[in-house]
C-alpha cells in the first residue's frame, strides 16, 4: 500500500513567513504491499499577488520530486500462477437427444393412438409366429417394417462395434445394442446421449474373437444386404390398397405407430454412425460417395458395410469422429 501523506499548504500574502522553501514541507509517500492510497493535500489559498503563485508553483514541482518511499522487500518479486484450463465436454447435442428421448418416452406411453389394443395383440401374435394359420392375410408392408426392425439392430451393431465405442466414459455399448433387439431406437437414444469418442484402441486378437470376427466379417454384410433388398422388394410390390391400409393402421394402432416411428428414426441417425465408421477406417476420401446412398433406409448402410476396408487398430485407436 503506497500512502502519500502531505501537509496542507497555506499560502497568503498575510503568512510572509511562507515564502521560503523550508517552509513548504514534501509529501510523503508510504508503499507498502503493493497498493497506493494518497492522501491529498488542500488546495492552497492563492494570494491576489503573483510573486506568491510563483512560488508556490516552484515548490510543490519540488515536493513532487522528493517523496520518501517505503516498500517491503518480499513484494518485489512477482509470482506467476498458472491456470489449468479444463477442457469442458459441449454437452448441446447430449442434452437435445436426452430431451428427443424423454419427448419420445412421454409421446409413446400417453399420446400416441391407442385405438386397437386388441388387434394389436393379434397382429403381434402372428408376426411372431404364435398363431397358426387362420385364414387372415397380413399387410405385406406392416411385415416388410417387421422384418427390417429385426435387421437394424444388426446394421447398428456392425456400426457401433467397435468404432462407435465411448472411450472417455466407462458406458459401454454392448448393453444398448442388446437391448435395441426389442427396444429399437428407443433403448439406443440413451447410449447415443452418453456416447464421447474417440473409440479406445482396438488390438489384433480382438478382432479374430466374438462379436468383432463377425461384425466384421464380409459374408454376414453380404447376406445383410440381399435380406434388405428382397425385403424392399416384397413391401414395394404390394399393391396401392394395401400401402393405404398399412397407413390406416398407423393412425389407429398403438403397436404400428410406434413401430413406424422406430423404423424412422433409425434410418434417419444411420448415416451419421456411418460417417463416424468411415472416418474411425480413414476411408473417407474414396467412400463419401456413400454417404448420401445411406439415407436409404437399410439398403444404404448395408451397401457401405459391405464395401468398407478391413478395420485397422491403428485406424480405431486416432479417430477424430464426433457427435455433438
Amino acid at each position: 500500500m503506497v500512502l502519500v501523506v502531505a501537509k496542507p499548504n497555506l499560502i497568503s500574502c498575510n503568512f510572509p513567513s511562507l515564502k521560503t522553501k523550508k517552509s513548504i514541507q514534501p509529501h510523503i509517500t508510504v508503499v507498502a504491499s503493493g497498493c497506493c492510497c494518497r492522501l491529498s493535500s488542500f488546495k492552497p489559498l492563492v494570494a491576489m499577488k503573483t510573486p506568491f503563485v510563483a512560488a508556490t508553483t516552484s515548490f510543490r514541482r519540488k515536493s513532487s520530486s522528493s517523496s520518501i518511499v517505503i516498500c517491503n522487500d518480499s513484494n518485489k518479486q512477482n509470482s506467476s500462477v498458472e491456470e489449468k484450463e479444463e477442457v469442458k465436454r459441449d454437452w448441446t447435442t447430449s442434452i437435445l437427444l436426452f430431451l428427443l428421448w424423454a419427448a419420445l418416452i412421454y409421446y409413446v406411453s400417453f399420446l400416441s393412438p391407442n385405438q386397437t389394443p386388441s388387434r394389436d395383440m393379434y397382429f403381434l401374435k402372428k408376426l411372431l409366429n404364435l398363431k397358426g394359420d387362420d385364414g387372415f392375410r397380413m399387410n405385406e408392408v406392416l411385415v416388410s417394417e417387421w422384418y427390417i426392425m429385426g435387421f437394424w439392430p444388426l446394421v447398428y451393431s456392425m456400426l457401433l462395434l467397435p468404432t462407435g465405442r465411448s472411450s472417455k466414459s466407462s458406458v459401454p455399448v454392448w448393453p444398448f445394442l442388446s437391448a435395441s433387439f426389442f427396444g429399437g431406437i428407443y433403448a439406443l437414444l440413451p447410449y447415443f446421449v452418453l456416447w464421447k469418442p474417440p473409440p479406445p484402441p482396438v488390438e489384433e486378437a480382438e478382432l479374430k474373437t466374438w462379436p468383432l470376427n463377425f461384425l466384421e466379417s464380409k459374408i454376414t454384410a453380404m447376406i445383410l444386404l440381399a435380406s434388405g433388398i428382397g425385403i424392399i422388394i416384397y413391401a414395394g410390390l404390394a399393391g396401392e390398397d394395401v400401402w393405404k391400409e398399412f397407413f390406416q393402421y398407423c393412425r389407429e394402432s398403438k403397436f404400428i405407430h410406434i413401430t413406424s416411428i422406430d423404423f424412422t428414426l433409425l434410418s434417419t441417425l444411420a448415416p451419421f454412425w456411418v460417417y463416424n465408421d468411415m472416418t474411425a477406417r480413414k476411408w473417407f476420401d474414396k467412400g463419401s460417395w456413400l454417404l448420401p446412398v445411406s439415407l436409404i433406409p437399410l439398403l444404404g448402410p448395408a451397401l457401405y458395410i459391405l464395401l468398407r476396408p478391413s478395420l485397422s487398430t491403428s485406424a480405431v485407436a486416432q479417430s477424430p469422429a464426433e457427435s455433438e
